[in-house]
Formats: structure tokens, sequence, C-alpha cells
């Protein structure tokens, strides 16, 4: 055993640690100690650490130190309790629950009433009064028990459970008696037996310490992973485990369990919010198993339970200063705390409750940044359901349900895990339709649009999960009965929905329409477009709340936020959206339409005389594109890169036109344009067209024809100063790998804007600069700023060229395998890789500044609108980023963020 080890402590009692050891005891053990350290009613208990997970999964084996901690913490709470694990006569009962460091609902393992057995049954109904509690408990355990950690298929016991329950003609497990359950357990152990060829064990230390494996064990179940990786949460983090002394909310209608939140998460509101169940325990909240009441109905309940829990809610509010998600269980009257936790919330939420706890002054406007981020702010801006068509009858509505995470969604009914993601895959919108979801469905879920259950509340697995994930939901639709093995809804009025019927529904109402029902523009876009003032009678508290937070970003930030737009009208929306000039304009989709046959002229040009013809014809075109665009961006920069594309993506597919010249030349008709078409294409064509003849390379090979993109950009910009306009352009030369090649086409564009400055009697600044995007572009950057006035990173080029990926090929080939391996976390091409492509970035502008200590630096790819991408942007020492139109105010708040995130 290494020195290390003998010092490093694996269990940490309830009572020794605080809310800010998450790393080490997991968010579940930590928020335990602090509610602990707060004097609330917690049960007692202790925390594994998260290192003696890791080891264990690391050795396959746990420190040889942990059975020594565990069994000193053990006595330690058994004498404090005044009983034994599974003492005979009167048994201590315990769960064992998993908790990271970042909340996972449902998504790892958790056992209950650890330390019952055949033995101890009796004692704990003599001791309950109760000997129906006392089976209860029991079948729990062996059921979840033989599920977690001997892996038995839990349908296998829920068959059994509703078996049981038809032979009484029960609707619920509530139906049954104690003589019920007895025999239930005798029947789920033989389940056991069966499927694992074991007992179940009946030694309560033993049943202890396979629950603790099970729990580790699960950090590393297919759901656990795949769920890290929609959250994007590290694979090395491991789990803790908390065991904690039973509390039992199942010990007759005085008892209840329940899950309670400071706040909407659904909407942001103040008020009470959460589910009651009486006489049972916590998963079948969470389960949605059964449907819950309304937390507030438990003040007519237990009138003291219900004041003492708004008590500590109002605490735990205040020290957390944020929405806090509480679960608790009522004992006899007697209430206890399981667990607390920054709660998840849907995006109008976050934005919502970001801004009143400004206003109650438990948070400052910085730290209102950082409970908000670009991917909340992005579901904002999605489209909702049109309430003039959803009302008008127009539609039918099939159902009502529970409105536990808003958006509006539409798709095809299917109704399990595989077939959502099978018909996701083949480009089909999809709504997954369960009774209640568990963590078995998040495949599914992540692949729907929406989900649907008839059963559960706003606690329930599906309304915790879709709101982590952003995806629409609505839960407990009662009247809505689903089969999923007949795969078909029924809703009343004899309406079937068969798998595959399109069917939409709405997580802001809780309504279920059949059909498609139209959507219009969110209120959030309205707001940006400029057509919703924030202090309008029809704006609503989130765009209030949105718009604060956007100012508060917009004054902090330090990074300008520009917009890749090629026309006029996209250059005038994004300067709506906040756009502070233009960042790419790709002249290249100016050559489309019927310009095409322009170019073909272009290609075609035998001699010098029928080229300058060519290009004359498209210079009057460009020229009143540019004019155009600077009078949209007047007063703000337009950074125009010249042609950069392969010419024979102008030309007509090889394929095609070599058909039609075939067919020609039978019909003895041939085409002599066809033919020369079809001899430049040939010419022309290229193994790897990415790598070939494009970007500089161009303006080089074909005389003339960056002068006159030049040329028009520079008439542009005189003809709108004569007309008093400020254009502020900026001309970049695109795919440079070499400082001579910029030198070569920078003179000639200074030898042309000078030219116009003669011609029209007027002095243009216009920038030159370059794109980075190749790796040599980046490591020779202090050789190139000696000719280049400013960089913009061509980050989608750039990490093509780094990983040696040609995009188009490889995202439809392996890349879903390299993620669902880990090999990625997240797509290069969405999310900036920070160690390879990003270390080009950063030595490219040190290098760039300490030969051009003024050059200006931006980004242009994809990447100018990924919020973790806009965050290493900032840090790097960029001056702008660049982006789609629609991804302005996401880019404009992660600057913010960036810029106000504490160090």
């Amino acid at each position: 055993m290494s020195a290390r080890q003998k010092q490093q402590k694996f269990v940490y009692d309830f009572t020794e640690g605080n809310k800010d050891l998450k790393d080490l005891l997991g968010g579940k053990g930590a928020n335990l100690a602090e509610m602990t350290n707060l004097g609330l009613p917690v049960p007692p208990g202790f925390t594994i650490t998260t290192e003696a997970c890791r080891e264990y999964l690391e050795s396959g084996a746990e420190p040889a130190a942990l059975c020594d901690e565990v069994s000193a913490h053990l006595d330690a709470l058994e004498q404090r309790m005044g009983k034994r694990l599974g003492q005979a006569d009167d048994p201590l009962l315990v769960s064992v629950r998993s908790g990271a460091k970042f909340s996972m609902p449902g998504m790892m393992d958790t056992v209950l009433n650890i330390g019952l057995s055949d033995a101890s049954v009796a004692g704990l109904a003599a001791q309950a009064d109760n000997e129906r509690f006392a089976w209860d408990s029991y079948r729990r355990l062996v059921q979840m028990f033989g599920k977690t950690v001997m892996g038995v298929d839990g349908d296998l016991f829920e068959e059994a459970l509703e078996t049981a329950k038809q032979a009484r003609g029960a609707d619920s497990d509530l139906g049954l008696d104690a003589a019920d359950l007895r025999q239930l357990v005798e029947d789920f152990k033989r389940i056991v037996v069966k499927e694992t060829g074991r007992e179940f064990p009946q030694e309560p230390r033993e049943q202890m310490d396979l629950a603790v494996r099970a729990v580790f064990d699960s950090w590393n179940t297919d759901r656990a992973k795949l769920y890290r990786r929609q959250e994007r949460i590290p694979g090395d983090l491991g789990t803790a485990v908390t065991v904690c002394s039973m509390v039992f909310g199942n010990l007759g209608p005085d008892s209840g369990t329940g899950v309670a939140f400071t706040r909407d998460p659904a909407s942001g509101a103040q008020g009470t919010y959460g589910d009651y169940l009486q006489n049972a325990q916590g998963e079948d909240v969470v389960a949605g198993i059964r449907n819950t009441v309304p937390l507030a109905d438990l003040e007519g309940i237990d009138r003291t339970s219900y004041d003492q829990l708004m008590t500590i809610m109002q605490t735990l509010e205040t020290h957390y200063r944020d929405l806090c998600d509480i679960e608790f269980t009522i004992e006899r009257g007697h209430l206890w705390m399981l667990q607390t936790r920054v709660g998840k919330r849907t995006a109008a939420a976050a934005f919502r409750i970001a801004t009143q706890l400004v206003d109650q002054g438990l948070i400052t406007e910085a730290e209102a940044l950082q409970r908000v981020n670009g991917a909340q702010l992005s579901q904002l801006m999605f489209p909702r359901f049109d309430d003039t068509v959803a009302d008008s009858g127009s539609v039918k509505r099939i159902g009502w349900g529970i409105a536990a995470s808003p958006g509006a969604a539409v798709g095809k009914a299917v109704f399990d895990s595989y077939t959502a993601v099978k018909w996701s895959r083949s480009g089909e919108q999809v709504i997954l339709i369960r009774r209640e979801t568990n963590p078995d469905d998040l495949n599914g879920m992540i692949a729907a649009e929406g989900i649907l259950t008839s059963r559960g509340g706003k606690t329930s697995h599906a309304a915790v999960v879709a709101r982590g994930m952003g995806k629409t939901c609505v839960c407990g639709a009662e009247e809505l009965e689903v089969d999923t093995k007949r795969r078909r809804l029924t809703a009343p009025g004899g309406v079937v929905i068969e798998e595959g019927d399109l069917i939409s529904i709405d997580g802001s109402t809780g309504k279920v329409y059949l059909g498609e029902v139209p959507v219009v523009p969110s209120p959030v876009v309205e707001y940006f477009e400029g057509r919703m003032h924030a202090g309008a009678d029809e704006a609503d508290g989130l765009v209030q709340a949105v718009h604060r937070v956007m100012a508060y970003a917009d004054r902090v930030r330090r990074l300008r936020v520009r917009a890749n737009a090629d026309n006029a009208e996209d250059a005038a929306r994004a300067r709506r959206f906040g756009a502070q000039g233009i960042g790419l304009c790709r002249t290249e989709h100016m050559f489309l339409g019927e310009r095409r046959e322009m170019v073909e002229r272009l290609v075609l040009a035998d001699t010098d005389a029928e080229r300058e013809d060519a290009l004359g014809a498209l210079l009057p075109l460009q020229k009143a594109d540019f004019i155009e665009l600077f009078e949209a961006m007047d007063g703000l920069p337009v950074t125009v890169r010249l042609l950069d594309p392969p010419l024979h993506e102008f030309l007509p597919d090889i394929t095609e036109l070599s058909v039609r010249v075939a067919l020609a030349e039978s019909r003895e008709d041939a085409n002599e344009n066809d033919l020369r078409l079809l001899q430049a294409v040939h010419k022309l064509h290229e193994q790897n067209p990415m790598l070939g003849l494009r970007g500089v390379r161009l303006g080089l090979v074909i005389p003339g024809l960056f002068a006159m993109q030049v040329r028009a950009i520079a008439e542009a910009a005189a003809h709108r100063k004569a007309a008093k306009g400020d254009p502020r352009a900026e001309i970049m030369i695109p795919l440079v790998g070499t400082v001579q090649e910029l030198e070569i086409v920078r003179d000639e564009a200074d030898r042309v804007v000078a030219e116009v400055e003669a011609a029209t009697g007027t002095r243009l600044r216009l920038a030159i600069g370059t794109m980075i995007e190749l790796p040599r572009a980046a490591l020779t950057a202090g050789q190139i700023a000696e000719a280049a006035e400013f960089f913009s990173f061509g980050t989608n080029d750039l990490t093509q060229t780094v990983w040696g990926f040609s995009r188009d090929d490889v995202e439809a080939s392996f890349f879903t395998a390299y993620l669902e391996k880990g090999i990625f976390g997240v797509s290069p091409f969405e999310t900036i890789d920070r160690d390879g492509v990003g270390a080009l970035v950063r030595s490219a502008v040190e290098a760039g500044r300490a030969t051009r200590p003024d050059l200006k630096l931006g980004i242009c790819g994809e990447h100018g609108g990924d919020p973790e991408s806009v965050h290493f942007f900032h840090d790097v020492g960029l001056d702008y980023v660049s982006c789609s139109p629609f991804r302005i105010p996401v880019a404009r708040l992660e600057a913010g963020r960036a810029a106000a995130r504490p160090h």
C-alpha cells in the first residue's frame, strides 16, 4: 500500500463536508453535508468519495483501506441510531445512492431499504406496527437490488407486480395487502434465482457492499456515458456514494415523499412548486409510476410539515442564492430532507430567475450572466405554435397534460426508444410517447423532437431530463391511454394515434394535437428583430429578462460580434440582431443563378480579350452588390473575401454534361458550347478540390480575376462616399499559405485601389488582410503579418487541414462512431479543438501581434457562434467573432459571459 493511500480518506460523515466539496463528495454528498451544517433535518449517514470510485474503476477493486473506513463509519451510524444494520428485532436500514459532481438524473443507480432480509422483515413490521409497510419495503429492496445489483431484467418484476394487482383487482400497488406483498417477495426472489442462479443475499453487510460496487459500476453504463456526452460532462470524474439511514414515506397516509422547487423550473415564476405522493417511497415520484398531487396540496394534508418545508425552502434558496431542487420524505408527520441541489431549469426560467435574483439582491449582474448561456438563448429563439390556429378548432386537440418543458414539437408518434433513434437517423422527426420514461429511454429522448408521457408530473424522470436537455415535454396526460405493445395511443372520443401518425405537443401549455400545428416566431426573436420593444405592453417577463441580460452582456464584453452575410437583406437582419459589422462576405455566392453563364464565359476564354470581356461583364454586377452591402452596413466594417471555391463549382456537373453531349452527338446535333464546356470541366477536374486550385491560387493563375473584384469593392466604396455614406470595406485574401502569395496579390490590389482613387478623386482606406485557414499560414503568421493588416481565422478549413478531414466525407462516414467511442466529446467542427486547432490559433495570434502590434484579429468560421468557442477566442485575445445572423445574439451573450466570468 502506498503512503498516499495510507493517508487518503475515502469516507466522510455528513457532518464533515460542505457544498464546496462536490469534486470529492459529489453533488448529493456535498449538499447533504451542507444541509447538516445548516441544522436541517437530514437522516444521518456518510459518503464514499469519488476518489474511491476512480480507483475502483481503474483497478477493478476497491481501495484496500475502504472496507475498514466503511466499517468504522457504519459502527458510528449504528451507535447513533441505537440499532444495527439488518438487526432482526429492530433493523437499521440504509439507502445506497449515487451522486456525481454534476447532476445526472436517473442515469446511475440507487438501492433503498438495504438491510432487510427474511430475518428482519418481521422486526421492521413489529417496530412500525405495520406489516404491510414491512413487506412493501422488502419487495422494493428485492426489486431494486435484483435489477440494479444482480442485473435482472426490470420488466420481469413489473410483470409480476402487474399480475398481483390484476389478481387483487387493484389499480395501483396501494391496493395490495400484506399477504399479497409477502407473496410478491417470494415471487421476486424466485425471479432472482431463475435469472442469476443465485439466491437473493440475506447478509445485510453483503447487500450494502454489493450495492456500493453496483453504484461505482453504474458510472460506466451506456446510458450514463451517453448522458455525459450529451451534457459534455468529463468521463473521468467518477461518482460518490451516499449511505444514508432510511426514513420511510410508505408507512401510511401520514407519511409520503415529494420533490419541491423553490421556483417553477419551467417558467421561473416564484411560488410553491413540486409534487407530493402519500404513502410512497422516493422513486415512486421520480419514476412517474403513480400520479402525484401538487405540492400545495400538502398544506391540507399535513400543515405542520408543509409550513416547516416552506421555511426550509426559503433558507436553502437564500443560502444557495439560486433555484433549489429538494427531495424530502415525511415519516409519520416528521419531515426529513434527503437531497438538495441547484435545480435544472428551462431556458425561459433561467433568464427570469437570473434577473429576479438580481432584483432581490442575492446575486450581482455579473453573476446573473453566469446563470444563463448561449444554448438556452438559442432555445428561446425557436418558433412556437401559432395560438390563433391551435385554439381555432382547425386542428384537433386530443389531450392535455402537464407543461413540463416548453417548446413546440411536431413529429411522428413512436412508442419506444429504439424506433425513435432508428427513424431520426433516417431524417424523420419523431415524438417519443411512453407511459413513463426511465433511464433506459435516454437514447430515444435525445433523438426525439419532444417527449409525451401519460403518467408523472413536473418532477418525473421525463420532465427533469427533458428540461436539462432543452427538449419539449408534456407529462401526465392521464386522459391518453398509451399501449406500447400495440404501438398506439387512444385519446378521448376513441381517437387512435398509430405509430407513424403526426402529432404536435406544446410544452408551454401541455396541449397535445393531432397533426401539425403551424409555428410562428418566438417573442424573443421578435424582440431581436426590433418588432417588439422590451418595455411594450405585449412584451412578457421573458422578453424583459432577455433584454436586461443582453444589455449587461453588451456593456461588459470585449469581443465585438460581426455577421457572416453575403447580401444586403442578410446584412440588415444581422444589424438588427446586434452585429457590429460583417466579418465574412463570401463573394462566390454572388456568382450563382443567372450569373453562372458569365463565369462559364470566363472559364472558356481562350484569349486575353475574351477574358477581359467576361470580367468586364461581371464588374458592374459585383459593384452593385457591394454598394447595397455597404449601404446596409454603413459605418461598420465589411470584410469581403475574394473568390475562394474552385471554378468547377460554377460549371455544370461533369456527369450531367457528359450525358447531354453524348445524347446530342447520337442525334448528330452537337452543341459547340457544350463541347467546349465539357473540355473545360475535364481540364478543371481535381481529385481533391479542397486542396486544389482555389483561393489565392485562383487570383494568381487567372489574370484579372482578383483585380476585377478589388475594383468593384473600391468603386462601390467611392460611390457610397459620394452619397455621403461611411463605407468601411476590408479586402480579405483567402487560403494564403506563404507571405509571397499575399504580397503579389496585395501589390495588385494596391494598384487597383490607387487607380480608383485617382479616377474618382476619393481617398479610400481599404484594409487588406488574409484568412488564416492553413496550418502553414498559422505557423508562419509572423511573416504573413508583415503584409496583412488583419487576420481572420477560417476555422472550418483550418480544422479540416489540421485533422486531415474532408468534412463532407467524414461526418457521413465515421464521425458518429468517433463520438460514440468517446474519441470526440463533441465534433471539432462544432466546438473549437483547443489542443490542436486552438493551439495554432493561439500561436498565430502571438506571432502576428509580435510583428504588427495593431494587427486586427477575428474569426469567421462556424465556431464564431459556438458558445464554448467564443470563450476560447476571448481568452486568446481576438478582437471579434463572426457568425451567421441568427447566432449573433448567442455570440453577444457568450462574449459578455467570457468577460464577466470570475478568474
